[in-house]
Formats: C-alpha cells, structure tokens, sequence
C-alpha cells in the first residue's frame, strides 16, 4: 500500500500563485463517471486520497459528492485548497465523514496580491476551528520563506485573534489549539524540464510512499510532476499493478532506493533535496 496517492479531480485553479507553475495540460473537471472507476482502481492501495495535484478541489462543481462516494469505499480525504471559496464550499467540508483533513495555504494571499487580507484570514482561521470541533485535522501554511513572506506577521497576528497564544511548538509545527497546526518553511523550485541538472544523486519517496493519478488517468511518480512530464500508465485502462510493474516505474523505485534520480525530471526538482 501507498501512504497516500494524489487524486486530482481538477487542474484548474481561480488563483495564478507567484509561486506555482501551473500546468499547461488541457483543462478538465473529472465526472463522476470517471471518478468512481479510478476509486475502484485504488482501493486496497491507500487509505488516503489527497484530492489535489494542481488546480483547486473546492472549485469542483460535485466535490461533496465525490467525498460522499470516497467515504463510501473506504478512504480517507485530505484536501489542500488556497481557502477562497471556504465561504461557498465550507459547510459541504464540515459534512463530509471522509474528510480527514484539510491544508490551507495561506501563503497563496501575498502571491496574489488581491483581496482584504483580514477578512481571508478570518475566514480561513473561523473554518478551521469549526473543523477542528468536528474532528477534522486542519493544517494552516506558510510555505513562502525566502520568497513572498513579507505579510506573515500580519496573518500570525490575526491568526491569534481565534487562537489566543501560547501556542504549542511541536517538531515540525506549531499546535494553535486542537487539531489546528500551522507549519512554516522555505518556498522550493518545481521540478522543470527546463531547471539547472542538480546531479543524480537525490531521494524521493515517489512511488514508494507515494503516487500521483492525473485527471486524465495519468499516472505520474509523485504529486509534483505539475505537467504529467513523467507518465508512468494510465489508470483508465491499466491496472495500478500493471503500471507500477512497468520498467520505467521499477527504475525509478531502484533508482531512489541507491539515492539516485534516473529521470531527467528528478534530476531538476528542488523539493526532492530536502530528503537527500
């Protein structure tokens, strides 16, 4: 079993992020005659779905129903959203039994340079409190050090009007209150086909702990590959065991396993150095 597997169910997003490449790939809202057999496919291969690889979940016009049909099946859904649409979409989150937990990148408000940041704040910080008081786990960010970080002291100020200090300082985060977390570190380059060649040696936990499904079926190693640059199958018409039986994947699991990056792609991703 994966530790997770990266379902999108749409790669288009409302906002243009100063630090996300985007995706050139065609734009899709998968259906849900196409969700449910990629659900068939995974089960008994994770317990959790991330419903995120580019775009934004909360813009799916049946996001609550495909967390009804996950729940169903037996996952676990953990959502990553920029929270500009919680005000629109925040009581189908608090209904939903699978939801396990949602990431809000807060960092996406100074990258866009739009809106009242008091009332996005609010807005974020109230919808975690009340997931958090329905047992949802929820993970407040700012991964924008080095980079779009000048407002940071303004959202901790307003974070602690719903979350009066002292916080819980915590290995890798801070605990605000029950189930509420905020994490912060540096922004990192994407890989890029494009990006300066950082050498083969580099670990990643692709296809080891983790995959990434496309919306279009594409199966790609890890939920980085922004533009399916390293498709693996397709989960419309093969099996997952087919697919990670291929030589390709197989390479590439080896490949990491001697802390080696035998894709082209992995040598120019600069996330994957914080394993190495």
């Amino acid at each position: 079993m994966f530790k997770r597997v990266y379902l999108e169910i749409t790669n288009v997003c409302n906002l243009s992020c100063a630090f996300c490449p985007g995706t050139t790939r065609s734009p899709h809202f998968l259906t849900e005659e196409e969700f449910v057999p990629l659900l068939d496919k995974l089960r008994g291969e994770t317990q959790f779905l991330y419903f995120h690889v580019m775009g934004e979940p909360l813009l799916h016009p049946l996001l609550g129903r495909f967390l009804s049909l996950a729940g169903e099946k037996g996952f676990r859904v953990i959502l990553t959203t920029n929270g500009t649409l919680l005000g629109e979409r925040g009581g189908e989150l608090l209904a939903a039994g699978a939801l396990h937990k949602i990431n809000l990148s807060l960092q996406s408000f100074e990258a866009n340079t739009t809106g009242d940041i008091e009332d996005y704040v609010n807005q974020c910080a109230a919808f975690a409190d009340q997931a958090a008081k329905k047992g949802i786990i929820c993970e407040l960010r700012l991964w924008n050090h080095g980079g779009w970080e000048s407002r940071n002291c303004e959202i901790l100020s307003l974070l602690e009007r719903q979350f009066p200090r002292p916080w819980e300082k915590n290995a890798r985060s801070v605990k605000l209150s029950e189930r509420v977390y905020l994490t912060e570190d540096d922004m990192f380059d994407w890989p890029d086909p494009t990006a300066t060649d950082r050498g083969e040696s580099c670990f990643c936990y692709g296809t080891r702990d983790q995959i990434g499904v496309l919306c279009d079926g594409t199966v790609v190693p890890c939920c980085l590959d922004h533009n399916g640059d390293v498709p693996l199958g397709n989960l419309f018409s093969q099996s997952l065991k087919e697919i990670m039986s291929t030589d390709r994947a197989r390479r590439i699991h080896v490949g990491f396993s001697q802390r080696k990056a035998v894709e082209d792609l992995c040598r120019r991703c600069g996330y994957a150095r914080r394993f190495t």
